[in-house]
């Protein structure tokens, strides 16, 4: 069956030369954004029942954007003043380039790793004898508490914001040819939504390891995988299977 609709379970991009709006000229392709899961803050008093006091850290490890901007919302709230002493360690150049909209870069300790979280452990064992704190959500991934515990680092988990289900119900009545998942969470917000759907001729395409599994353990079928050593992108998975089954008569 040829491909016309795309569903993508994320927020429409915000730049222009997104890869989806080139799968979009090119194919002739209608995608549709929409995010099956959404971040919510939890509040400063539910960070201190978590026994989280921020003057007891040297360093901050941040793993997303959303990490980064909670971090200093709690700061904040508890009327905290970030030492300019303070060291960051991020996860990859992207949220290290985001840190820019709480601190002035060039004057701050900050340390990089490439994309994954194995990847910045070699930064944190350099400075093994700091504090660290992980703001991150209460989906966390299980590679990080154990590179962290691996390391024999002093660090400390807190939980600053939530993945909640965003509400779908609107689209019950809506049929789309692919459906496109980046997360566990976001096949989870699936069936949280609809707990009939039936698959039947929708193609699944999901990114990562962990959402295959989660995709197959609720039965589906999965059509399009990334990354994989030809189609190291969604994009260009998406891209290669349009190819395939609209070219053909």
């Amino acid at each position: 069956m040829k491909v016309k609709t795309i569903l993508v379970s994320q927020p429409e991009p915000k730049v222009e030369n997104s890869p989806y709006f080139d799968l979009v000229d090119k194919q002739k392709v209608k995608i549709d954004f929409r995010p099956f899961i959404h971040v919510e803050g939890v509040s400063s008093k539910d960070v201190r029942t978590q026994k989280v006091d921020l003057s007891q850290y040297s360093a901050i490890i941040l793993t997303s954007r959303n990490s980064v901007d909670h971090f200093f919302r709690i700061a904040e709230e508890l009327r905290f003043k970030v030492p300019d002493t303070m060291k960051y360690f991020c996860q990859s150049e992207a949220v290290a380039y985001y840190l820019q909209k709480y601190v002035v870069y060039r004057k701050r300790k900050i340390y990089v790793g490439k994309r994954t979280f194995t990847e910045l452990s070699p930064l944190i064992k350099k400075y093994k004898n700091e504090k660290f704190l992980l703001p991150s959500s209460d989906k966390l991934k299980p590679e990080v508490p154990t590179v962290l515990d691996d390391l024999g680092v002093h660090w400390k988990q807190g939980t600053f914001y939530k993945t909640v289900i965003s509400d779908l119900s609107d689209l019950r009545d809506v049929y789309y040819d692919i459906l496109v998942f980046f997360s566990p969470s976001g096949i989870e917000s699936l069936f949280e939504n609809f707990p009939d759907f039936q698959q039947n001729d929708t193609r699944i395409a999901v990114f990562g390891n962990t959402t295959i599994t989660a995709a197959t353990n609720k039965g589906l079928r999965v059509d399009i995988q990334a990354p994989t050593p030809e189609t190291p992108s969604m994009t260009m998975a998406l891209e290669r299977y349009i190819k395939s089954v609209n070219s053909k008569k």
